[in-house]
């Protein structure tokens, strides 16, 4: 008799990446092509390019979105 397996969501697979030390990162949204940052200075544009990490709880819910996350490349 075969056990099931949890399914991952594809969704959150495609969004999110798993660093080694088991933050998960994500990409900010293309702030390149919003209105509201071209009066912004260049610094926090630079700064808003780089990933983030997500805060604690969100982060749980994350990885029960993806239950083999440590598996993958």
């Amino acid at each position: 008799m075969a056990k099931n397996k949890m399914k991952t969501k594809k969704a959150a697979a495609k969004r999110f990446q798993f660093t080694g030390t088991g933050k998960v990162m994500y990409k900010r949204c293309n702030q390149s092509t919003n209105t509201a940052l071209s009066r912004s200075s260049r610094r926090l544009k630079r700064a808003q390019k780089l990933d983030a990490s997500l805060e604690q709880g969100d982060e749980n819910q994350a990885k029960a979105m993806v239950p083999y996350w440590k598996k993958r490349k």
